[in-house]
């Protein structure tokens, strides 16, 4: 839970967040091991120095670590899981809906848990979308769309195969679409993660919410383009918001363009656990001002107190059908645990 100075209860939604298993046990060649590294490259790079983590903790954290991070030591009061798979990098899957929903059923008041497909499985993708929907009732997915399946280096949203899939998807509820449009990992393409195919999809499935993570960085100006004139698309802050300690004027640029483009209701509050922790993003984020310089190009935009619960967990409840006051009640009656049970 996060309290401001004046101990107003700030309701955190933590939109993007992963338990993975990056350890070179789980690896299944080269590829895997660059993955982690990559990723591990971004935290070091980008934290503050009293924030990184050895390695090993890093490629595999504990359940009493996540649920330590985000909800003892971290503000989070609630945690969407991402599920990533990389099958043709990791034995066990990357971060699987399994492993994920087996650590989050301890505390299921605090997590939600997203699957993931591959629309290039064909009618497997079909059936394993049934059976995520049947056994874990899912709200969401996250796409990949620059995961390696086979010969295959990447696919598009607005594949002929993708479309069945997101057909089910919105037979079954399935709202929230959480898509990779950011920086690339190695040795994953760049071009595969272009954000052009949001385009189409958000058009053709109007029903469907569509959560770019990453906001489209390196790629802020098609994204904004394209998700100002979609109402159903959303910009995730995951990989942006870790600039606002190691570039805080760039970091003033992108949410100042965010804000004028695609409005407060659109931007979503994502730590990227664990290449990064939420407590200091939260906390720098609260205090954080555009630059006077930046907000007057775009007609004096500022990040209110309002606009800045909106982002840090309002506007993901919505997508999610949580009463942040109900949650929060139900959260506070309940002393937080000091480790997984």
């Amino acid at each position: 839970m996060y309290k401001t100075k004046d101990g107003k209860e700030i309701f955190i939604l933590d939109g993007h967040t992963h338990f993975w298993d990056g350890s070179p046990e789980n690896q299944a060649n080269i590829h895997g091991k660059q993955f982690i590294e990559c990723f591990y490259a971004y935290h070091t790079n980008l934290s503050p120095p009293d924030q990184l983590w050895e390695k090993s903790r890093f490629e595999k954290y504990s359940e009493d670590d996540i649920y330590r991070d985000l909800f003892i030591d971290g503000p989070d009061d609630m945690a969407v899981i991402q599920s990533t798979y990389l099958r043709d990098f990791y034995k066990n899957g990357f971060s699987s809906i399994e492993r994920s929903t087996e650590m989050a059923s301890r505390h299921p008041e605090r997590f939600i848990v997203n699957g993931a497909f591959d629309p290039r499985d064909g009618e497997k993708a079909l059936e394993y979308i049934h059976y995520m929907k049947e056994n874990f009732n899912i709200q969401g997915v996250k796409m990949y769309t620059a995961e390696w399946n086979g010969e295959s280096q990447g696919w598009a949203l607005n594949d002929p195969a993708a479309y069945k899939c997101f057909e089910l998807c919105d037979k079954l509820g399935i709202r929230n679409i959480h898509v990779h449009k950011g920086p690339t990992i190695i040795p994953l393409s760049k071009d595969a993660f272009d954000v052009h195919d949001v385009d189409h999809a958000a058009t053709d499935f109007q029903n469907l919410n569509w959560i770019v993570e990453h906001c489209g960085l390196p790629r802020l100006d098609d994204f904004c383009w394209i998700a100002t004139q979609e109402t159903n698309v959303y910009g995730g802050l995951a990989v942006a918001l870790p600039f606002i300690f190691s570039r805080p004027r760039y970091f003033g640029e992108v949410i100042a363009e965010l804000l004028w483009w695609i409005g407060e209701d659109k931007i979503l509050f994502g730590s990227d656990y664990a290449i990064w922790t939420p407590a200091w993003l939260v906390e720098r984020f609260w205090n954080y001002q555009i630059p006077e310089d930046i907000s007057s190009e775009r007609g004096g935009i500022q990040l209110t107190d309002e606009i800045k619960e909106k982002i840090l967990g309002l506007n993901a409840a919505k997508l999610y059908n949580i009463d942040p006051v109900a949650k929060l009640k139900e959260l506070n009656a309940a002393p937080i645990q000091i480790a997984a049970e």
